[in-house]
């Protein structure tokens, strides 16, 4: 039988399983919130049927189904006699925590019982007891922030931190066709003396030795790109910790050609001795 873990995510409402959950699809797991528990192993039969590839499966699971804590223990039992690989994520907060996240998102508890918020989480404490016995990782998260709890999963699950998935991309572009909508970075470089005013490098790209020569020749690129180099080896880390998938840095010139494409060649270079990954873009260096 497939060796891959099937991630049951299950838990105390309130307690993350909605972070926990993207954070896996995030990592490549299919993921389904709130399946009811009659589905599973219809589910997994469909995926046995229909695919021969380790597809990761990451399914949230728990008291929004009514039956759920009645059934879980046979269901799951007999999943792992037939050779599943269910592994039991079980996360969970403080009670003051939990009574604090619910006033701030104005949710109700899904139990729905009479009586406080306060009662409901401890009637759901009890139900789920035993689940959380047999439970393979527990997650106290009432001291994590949304990132911190989304990096331990990851980690967890995937071996690798989240930092390695970030896509950096180095876009260089022409004010004049606007600037990029993507951009979460932008540095105008068009203080620079430009190539376009000398007529043999007016043809030319960034990309030619003899432009990228003479923007580099010049007393202010060195300064900029020491001072602009620094400033993103302090930012990245940052955007990293933060769980950000993606991050664009767009460098400009007038007409995203010249200065704007020897910068960002430059900057690329940078990053990569120092071991960031980059993808470089030149969005107008064929425009007119």
């Amino acid at each position: 039988m497939n060796s891959t873990p099937i991630v049951i995510i299950t838990g105390l409402s309130g307690s993350g399983k909605s972070t926990a959950i993207k954070a896996l699809e995030d990592s490549g797991f299919f993921c389904i919130d709130n399946l009811p528990l009659v589905l599973l192993p219809k589910l997994l039969d469909l995926k046995t049927e229909f695919t021969k590839e380790e597809l990761k499966l990451a399914l949230v699971m728990d008291l929004r189904e009514k039956e759920f804590f009645i059934r879980y223990h046979e269901t799951f039992s007999n999943l792992r006699e037939q050779g599943y690989n269910i592994h039991i994520l079980f996360l969970e907060a403080s009670d003051e925590c939990l009574i604090r996240r619910y006033s701030q998102t104005r949710r109700q508890h899904p139990l729905g019982l009479p009586g406080s918020v306060a009662d409901n989480i401890r009637r759901e404490r009890e139900l789920l007891g035993d689940l959380r016995k047999t439970a393979d990782h527990i997650i106290d998260t009432t001291h994590l922030t949304i990132h911190e709890l989304r990096e331990i999963i990851i980690l967890h699950f995937t071996g690798a931190p989240s930092e390695e998935r970030m896509r950096i991309e180095l876009l260089s572009f022409g004010y004049k066709f606007g600037i990029p909508s993507e951009a979460d970075l932008v540095m105008d470089v068009r203080f620079l003396p430009n190539p376009f005013f000398i007529p043999d490098l007016k043809p030319k790209t960034g990309r030619d030795a003899e432009v990228s020569a003479f923007i580099m020749g010049q007393k202010e690129t060195h300064t900029f790109l020491e001072k602009f180099s620094d400033l993103l080896l302090t930012l990245i880390p940052l955007y990293r910790r933060e769980g950000k998938s993606y991050l664009t840095i767009a460098v400009g010139c007038t007409g995203g050609r010249h200065r704007s494409v020897a910068v960002a060649e430059a900057l690329a270079e940078f990053l990569e001795r120092n071991s960031i990954g980059v993808f470089l873009k030149h969005r107008d260096i064929d425009r007119e």
